[in-house]
């Protein structure tokens, strides 16, 4: 089945209206998990959705502590490449390995950034992200710091766009004034 896409701003990206979100795919044992899961179901509901025409899949770092992001590259191995969605992830929330029921950290550091970016590149089985979305904003990093990681990140190929999540429309200015912002999604009140 093939949805109708629509593009993501100027991105480049045709997107179906309807994604897969992945949050619940991370299990449980984690600080906001939603409770175990069978990751067998999990890949049937993600392929399900796929051959219902979705086109991308939304995951995070965080979901799970990685184990998210493990489930969506396992689907990625067993599709053929022609088939594959197109990924969008999250980076900004650290976890305490020690205590995973302790709520994760926002950090925006460029050194986190680089190495969130290197872990779920790993996790996921790709080169490239296509979607690469700061989840939320670090009151501790000047954004432009941490927006200017981004723009690296694709200049050396390893994301496609660049988005920001639950960012109010100041820090926006401020990354625009870097570079242009590929998607924004406004947090749920």
């Amino acid at each position: 089945m093939t949805l109708p896409t629509h593009p993501l701003g100027d991105s480049g990206l045709h997107i179906t209206r309807v994604g897969f979100g992945s949050w619940a795919v991370g299990g449980g044992g984690w600080s906001y998990g939603w409770g175990p899961q069978d990751d067998a179901a999990s890949l049937a509901t993600m392929r399900h959705a796929l051959e219902l025409g979705v086109n991308w899949i939304d995951t995070a770092a965080i979901y799970g502590l990685g184990h998210s992001e493990e489930v969506v590259g396992q689907l990625l191995r067993e599709l053929p490449r022609a088939e594959h969605p197109l990924i969008f992830t999250k980076c900004g929330l650290v976890w305490d390995e020690r205590d995973p029921m302790k709520p994760p950290r926002r950090n925006l550091r460029p050194d986190s950034i680089r190495r969130e970016c290197e872990a779920s590149l790993r996790r996921l089985g790709v080169e490239r992200i296509d979607l690469y979305q700061f989840h939320w904003p670090d009151a501790g990093t000047p954004i432009e710091d941490s927006w200017s990681a981004m723009v690296k990140l694709i200049e050396q190929g390893k994301v496609r766009a660049a988005g920001v999540s639950n960012f109010d429309a100041t820090l926006l200015e401020r990354c625009e004034a870097i570079r242009h912002v590929d998607s924004l999604q406004p947090p749920f009140r």
